[in-house]
């Protein structure tokens, strides 16, 4: 299969055509890439649609926690995101010190590249458990109101995977295949796995969460909204796992143990997810509103 995909490689499209860089704008050392603006665009989006979200009856928060959480989802996500890549894909990241660092200056390298989506998630909920405990306000009904604003980031996030030409698919034959001259070796029609997971993580998340707040009564059900991202991502994540090729360090891993590493973190994520979800409606909720400033 892979020789005839090299034979009719010419037949596909190729990255450089498409005229995408990873840089959006430089001037002098300054350089602002496309993965800084989408961290960038998924907060702040985020952050306008959150306050659509707590503007309705019965919300979980006031405008002031909101604002404050802005910072502790910012740490959560970076700080968590690289931790969880480094320990769950990349463990020698802890370890490549030079003389006279105390961390290793591969560690820091977030503008480089290397998040996990499952340690940014992790760093999140520590997050908002730092905040609700600190506020005396409701964990899984915080939960699942920012679960609601997670698939503007995962979106943005993965459009800059693609135009970063990195984390692409598996060699394909399909006629909407890519070719990732920039950044593979062998040079193979590929699926665009990174489209694949903006589609369903974040458009088909955000429309399937938009119609549970806006329609039903879900919000009132405390952990169904974040127990449905959950299982929503999870399986995305697990499907698309099935197109995207493994990192190289990782393939040896996903040959032995029959799933790759995404796919291997995404099943307690779903089994979390549906318990969240078979016992929402067991909860006692208080629809009252959080006081709010004066």
């Amino acid at each position: 299969m892979i020789l005839s995909i090299l034979a009719s490689s010419t037949d596909y499209l190729r990255f450089e055509e498409l005229g995408l860089s990873k840089t959006l704008f430089t001037i002098g050392f300054f350089e602002l890439r496309w993965y800084s603006l989408a961290y960038l665009a998924g907060i702040l989006v985020g952050y306008w649609y959150l306050l659509k979200l707590i503007a309705q009856p019965g919300a979980p928060m006031a405008r002031r926690h909101a604002d404050d959480f802005i910072l502790y989802a910012t740490l959560g996500i970076i700080l968590g995101g690289r931790l969880g890549y480094a320990l769950f894909y990349k463990p020698e990241l802890f370890t490549t010190f030079t003389e006279g660092e105390l961390i290793s200056y591969n560690l820091l390298r977030i503008f480089d590249g290397g998040m996990s989506l499952h340690g940014g998630v992790l760093g999140v909920l520590l997050a908002i458990w730092l905040m609700t405990r600190k506020e005396k306000l409701s964990f899984l009904r915080f939960c699942d109101y920012i679960a609601c604003v997670v698939p503007f980031g995962l979106f943005f996030g993965r459009l800059a995977n693609f135009v970063n030409g990195e984390l692409w698919g598996r060699p394909t034959d399909m006629p909407w295949a890519i070719i990732f001259t920039n950044t593979d070796p062998l040079a193979l029609p590929r699926h665009p796995s990174q489209l694949y997971e903006a589609a369903s993580e974040g458009l088909l998340m955000f429309i399937i969460l938009y119609w549970l707040f806006w329609h039903t009564r879900s919000r009132y059900k405390p952990g169904l909204l974040v127990g449905a991202a959950a299982v929503i991502y999870g399986a995305s994540r697990f499907i698309v796992e099935y197109f995207r090729n493994p990192d190289a360090h990782l393939i040896e891993f996903a040959e032995r143990t029959g799933l790759s590493m995404g796919q291997w973190l995404t099943v307690p994520m779903i089994l979390i997810g549906l318990a969240l979800i078979a016992t929402a409606g067991k909860r006692k909720v208080s629809a009252d509103p959080v006081p709010r400033e004066a």
